[in-house]
C-alpha cells in the first residue's frame, strides 16, 4: 500500500509511475533509514547522558518520537513520501537512544539482587510493541488505504504517555552521586526507589565506585578503545552485539512468510501466523525476566545462541529439502519457532543488561556509544544486504548465521563471566584479572601518558 503511495505521489509530479529500480531503492531507503537513525542515536548517547541526566534525556528524546509520528499521520495528506523517509530516520534516532538509555537507567536503579530481571524488561517492553504493531498492522485493524498513516502515527503515543509520568520518577542515584556529586539528592532518590530510610551501604558502594572513577575521569569513545583496563569489556559488547544482530534474526523474519506458505498456510493467514511468531517471542522473554537471577547471564546467552545455531543448521537442510520431501516445510516451521524462543532467551534481552554490569559510570556511556552504533550498524547491513545474499545463496544464506552463532557461542564460553549478583566493582575486579592489570584502573600517571 506504501509503494503505492509512493508511485501515485510520484505520478501526481511528473505524470508517469516509477521504474521497479527507482521504487525498489526508494523503498529499500524508507526501510534503512530506521537503522541509520539508531546509528546515530547511538552516537549521542554519551554526550547527552552527561550533560542531561538519565532521565533528562529520555525527556529530551520523546521529541524523536512524536515530531516524526505526527508528521508520518499527515503524509497521505501532504501527498510526501520524503516525510515518511526524513520521519524514519528521526524515530530511528529515538530508538537509539532510549535502546542505549533505558538499559542503563534501569541498571543503575536496580539493586543488585534484581538488577537481571528489570534489565531484561526492557526487551520485553520492545516484543509487546512488536505484537502490538503485528496486531494493529493486520489487514482487518488498520494495514488499509485510509488506515496506514494512523498505524504510523501511533508511535507518538507511548512516548507522549512517558512525557507525562517519567518527570515523577528519580534521576539515576549514581549519576547524582558520582557526576553531580551531590550526596543528599542520591539518598533522596535512593530511599524513594528501595521504600526504607537505611540506604548508607549501598551509597557507601557507590561513593567506593565514584573515587576508583576519579582516577580516570570522563572516559570518551577514543580513550575507551585505548585502555587496556577496559579491553576485554570493550571486545565483548563488540561481539555479543555484532552477534546479537549478525546471527539472523532479521533475516528469519524475512524468510518466515514464504517458510508458512511452503507449509500450506493461506496467503490471507500468513498474518496471523506471523502475529503468533510475535507472541512466542513476548512469552520467552516474560520468561526470561524471571530466570535471569535464577540460571545467570551465561547461561542464558549460550543456551540462546546455541539454540540459534542448531536452528540455523537445521532450517537450511530443511529449505534445501523442502521439494523432495513432502514434511519438511513443517520441520522448517518448527525451526522460525525455535530460533525465535533461543534469541529471546539470551541474545535478544541480555547484551544490553551486560553493557550496564561490566563498566563503571566513567565508561558507562560511551561503552553504550559504541555497543549501540554496532548494533545498529550490523542492523543496518543486513537489512541492506540480505536481499542480495539471499539471491545469491538461496537456503544456504542460514550457513552464514550459523557460523556467526556458533563463533559467539565460543567466545562466551571462553571470555565472559558470570554477572550474577555481583556488584559492579566485583564485576570490574574479574575483568582486571582477564585484563592482567593490577588495579581497577591504571595509575594517574599512565593516564595523563595515554
Amino acid at each position: 500500500m506504501m509503494k503505492d503511495f509512493y508511485n501515485e505521489t510520484y505520478y501526481g509530479r511528473h505524470g508517469e509511475h516509477m521504474s521497479e529500480f527507482q521504487l525498489t531503492l526508494l523503498w529499500s531507503v524508507s526501510v534503512s533509514m530506521f537503522p541509520f537513525g539508531g546509528f546515530i542515536g547511538s552516537l549521542l548517547v554519551g554526550p547527552l547522558v552527561n550533560k542531561l541526566g538519565r532521565k533528562g534525556t529520555l525527556l529530551f528524546n520523546n521529541i524523536f518520537s512524536i515530531v516524526p509520528a505526527i508528521l508520518m499521520e499527515c503524509s497521505q495528506i501532504a501527498k510526501s513520501f520524503e516525510i515518511i523517509i526524513i520521519s524514519r530516520l528521526l524515530v530511528g534516532i529515538c530508538a537509539g537512544l532510549s535502546s542505549n538509555v533505558v538499559p542503563m537507567y534501569l541498571g543503575e536503579l536496580s539493586p543488585k539482587n534484581l538488577r537481571g530481571a528489570i534489565g531484561v524488561v526492557p526487551q520485553l517492553f520492545i516484543t509487546i510493541g512488536i505484537l502490538v504493531a503485528q496486531i494493529f498492522g493486520l489487514r482487518s485493524v488498520l494495514a488499509t488505504q485510509e488506515g496506514w498513516p494512523v498505524l504510523l502515527g501511533l508511535t507518538g503515543i507511548p512516548a507522549a504517555l512517558q512525557l507525562l509520568l517519567l518527570p515523577f520518577f528519580p534521576e539515576s542515584p549514581r549519576y547524582l552521586l558520582t557526576q553531580k556529586e551531590d550526596e543528599a539528592a542520591a539518598k533522596r532518590a535512593l530511599t524513594r526507589l528501595r521504600g526504607w530510610d537505611d540506604v548508607e551501604e549501598e551509597v557507601e558502594e557507590i561513593r567506593k565506585e565514584a573515587e576508583a572513577e576519579k582516577a580516570a575521569g570522563c572516559i570518551s569513545v577514543p580513550r575507551l578503545f585505548r585502555m587496556k583496563t577496559l579491553r576485554w569489556q570493550l571486545v565483548s559488547v563488540i561481539v555479543l552485539m555484532g552477534g546479537q544482530q549478525l546471527s539472523g534474526v532479521n533475516a528469519i523474519y524475512y524468510y518466515a512468510d514464504e517458510i508458512y506458505l511452503r507449509a500450506g498456510v493461506e496467503p490471507a493467514d500468513v498474518q496471523y501466523v506471523t502475529a503468533g511468531t510475535g507472541a512466542v517471542n513476548v512469552l520467552i522473554t516474560f520468561l526470561a525476566v524471571f530466570v535471569v537471577e535464577v540460571l545467570g547471564r551465561r547461561i542464558l546467552l549460550l543456551l540462546g545462541f546455541s539454540v540459534c545455531f542448531v536452528a540455523c543448521c537445521v532450517l537450511t537442510a530443511a529449505l534445501v529439502l523442502q521439494d523432495t520431501i513432502t514434511w519438511m516445510p513443517y520441520v522448517s516451521i518448527v525451526c522460525v519457532f525455535s530460533y525465535v524462543i533461543g534469541h529471546a532467551l539470551g541474545p535478544s534481552p541480555i547484551p544490553a543488561l551486560f553493557i550496564t554490569e561490566i563498566f563503571l559510570q566513567a565508561s558507562r556511556p560511551s561503552a553504550f556509544m559504541v555497543g549501540g552504533s554496532v548494533h545498529w550498524l550490523c542492523n543496518f547491513t543486513v537489512g541492506l544486504i540480505f536481499p542480495f545474499i539471499q539471491n545469491g545463496l538461496g537456503a544456504y544464506s542460514f550457513v552464514i548465521f550459523a557460523a556467526i552463532c556458533l563463533l559467539t557461542t565460543i567466545y562466551i564460553f571462553l571470555i565472559v563471566p558470570e554477572t550474577k549478583g555481583r556488584t559492579f566493582m566485583e564485576i570490574n575486579h574479574i575483568f582486571a584479572k582477564k585484563n592482567k592489570v593490577p588495579e581497577v584502573y591504571p595509575e594517574k600517571e599512565e593516564l595523563e601518558d595515554l
